[in-house]
């Protein structure tokens, strides 16, 4: 049952609000403006999940580009602007915050996204009162696929990692998962996925929509306290 899981901890783009197409849409611009051409299909296989950092060294090492210094807060800026007036969550997403608060259920987030912008992605689609507690992987030494950001989030909440259910929509946000412990549940009712050919172990989960959330939660045991 839903109540038998110490944490729920969910990813933040493209699982509680529909960004990463803005995201995106962003990044592919600005990166034009310095002769380098890339486009969504390349920023899905590459950059869903990951942090910024991470983002620039592949765009560094593999596409043979270094970033100016400048360069990530004006993409910060121009993604805020973005969100400010197109953001909105992912539906159905303030039911099934609301459905696991009045179960009781722990809940956070951990994010690739940087503190700032978590925090104002949350207030812009409304979910930040539901969602007090935000990790971040600037809080931590090596962010997802390694699993320390699922792990630093388990332990300031007072959880057991095999009693954690990590709900993420990337593919190194499973492994992430995986590494630490959890069990894993893949959401992939955002837009960035529309169309997608999807990697991930078979095992793993798959929820379309936000309303199916207490199916599927009733159908998962936590692993037994200890």
């Amino acid at each position: 049952m839903a109540r038998d899981w110490d944490l729920i901890i969910f990813d933040c783009d493209g699982v509680l609000i529909d960004s990463e197409l803005l995201s995106a849409e962003v990044l592919i611009a600005l990166l034009a403006t310095e002769g380098v051409e890339i486009d969504f299909d390349h920023v899905r296989r590459n950059f869903l999940g990951r942090s910024f950092p991470t983002v620039a060294r592949h765009i560094r090492e593999e596409l043979g580009h270094p970033l100016a210094p400048e360069f990530e807060a004006l993409y910060r800026s121009r993604l805020l602007a973005r969100f400010e007036t197109e953001l909105r969550p992912m539906p159905g997403i303030a039911p099934a915050l609301a459905l696991l608060a009045a179960r009781g259920m722990p809940v956070c987030v951990a994010t690739s996204s940087s503190p700032q912008r978590a925090a104002r992605s949350l207030a812009i689609a409304g979910l930040a009162p539901a969602l007090p507690h935000v990790f971040t992987a600037s809080q931590v030494e090596r962010g997802k696929p390694a699993p320390d950001l699922f792990l630093f989030a388990a332990e300031r909440m007072g959880a057991a990692p095999g009693r954690c259910l990590v709900i993420e929509d990337s593919l190194p946000g499973l492994e992430a998962a995986e590494a630490a412990g959890m069990t894993a549940v893949r959401f992939i009712g955002g837009g960035h996925l529309a169309g997608a050919t999807l990697r991930h172990d078979p095992d793993v989960p798959l929820l379309r929509d936000w309303a199916e959330l207490p199916v599927l939660l009733d159908s998962l045991p936590a692993q037994e306290a200890v």
